[in-house]
């Protein structure tokens, strides 16, 4: 082995002022651990960007909207930073509901029992009232469905759902707060491939009850998801967390040989063997990544890693504009 190869570990100094970027700088040669890795994630997630041949799928689940990194994930969508968007339907819950009520800062500790009593439902350290969710989205998505319904639109994709929404949501005062709402803007589809499982998806069901022809087209967004990474020289994605927003991103492309590039946030053990668990070189493998892309896995919360990559980001497009 040739250990000249392999450049010294340099201590950090950020006894002065220090801006993200010489932050990851030097946490590309000084950062042990997961620090070296959000370094070598950076590189990929700018390199991803910055290639206009590399079209950029985001996947996230829906927690992270009801957290203030809604906004990072906003802006990534505002400055057309994605080319397509892969989600839970609670995104689209969370999105919506913060337009009209708020979310609450709350803690891990809180007694649930009392909060159950109290009508606020706790995601983590976020408390979320009935009335900010449930109650608020049923009372405005119930008549905008069934307009939509009399009107004649009776069948949808989930894509067309979220543009749908995304336009709607433009006339809110508060409307360039939401993720939606940019992704109508700058016409960039969200596909959610699970949209009965929140409360958006359960007003469409309540819908359904009184007009039985309802419908959602899964398949239409299949096909749509099919045109998109063919028609894509290259291929990459920023997936935040698992489940089916990440399986979804890395089942498609495994029909175009596999992602060219990949950057994933987890906190997921390897271990038990589940998708949001398994690093990106698993996906190798089935062929859902090529065995040439680059990739890193990072490990950690994602409301500290995604607004770090995210600035960083921002300040090396500076940059170079």
């Amino acid at each position: 082995m040739d250990l000249d190869a392999f450049p010294d570990v340099k201590d950090l100094n950020i006894a002065q002022p220090t801006r993200v970027r010489q932050l990851m700088q030097m946490w590309a040669n000084g950062g042990g651990f997961t620090a070296k890795k959000l370094a070598v994630a950076s590189d990929l997630l700018h390199r991803m960007v910055a290639n206009k041949e590399e079209k950029v799928i985001l996947s996230f689940p829906a927690a992270l909207c009801a957290t203030g990194t809604r906004g990072v994930i906003r802006d990534l969508v505002k400055h057309r930073l994605v080319d397509a968007i892969i989600t839970t339907c609670g995104t689209l819950d969370h999105d919506l509901a913060r337009l009209w009520e708020p979310y609450l800062a709350g803690s891990f500790e809180m007694d649930d029992r009392e909060l159950h009593r109290a009508g606020v439902n706790r995601l983590g350290n976020v408390l979320v009232p009935n009335s900010s969710y449930g109650e608020v989205l049923e009372a405005k998505l119930r008549p905008l469905l069934e307009a939509w319904y009399q009107s004649g639109t009776k069948e949808f994709s989930t894509r067309e759902l979220c543009a749908k929404l995304g336009e709607w949501a433009g006339a809110e005062p508060n409307k360039e707060e939401s993720i939606l709402y940019w992704a109508w803007k700058n016409k960039i589809p969200v596909f959610v491939p699970g949209p009965t499982d929140g409360s958006v998806g359960a007003q469409v069901w309540m819908t359904y009850q009184n007009h039985r022809d309802l419908r959602f087209d899964l398949l239409k967004d299949e096909q749509e998801l099919c045109d998109f990474v063919f028609a894509a020289k290259r291929l990459g994605s920023l997936m935040i967390g698992g489940g089916i927003s990440k399986h979804h991103v890395i089942w498609w492309s495994q029909f175009r040989d596999g992602l060219d590039t990949v950057v994933y946030i987890t906190t997921a053990p390897e271990h038990d063997g589940s998708l949001s668990g398994a690093r990106v070189r698993e996906a190798v493998s089935w062929g859902k990544v090529k065995e040439d892309a680059s990739w890193e896995t990072v490990e950690g919360d994602a409301t500290i890693l995604l607004p770090l990559l995210v600035a960083d980001l921002f300040e090396r497009l500076a940059e170079t504009t």
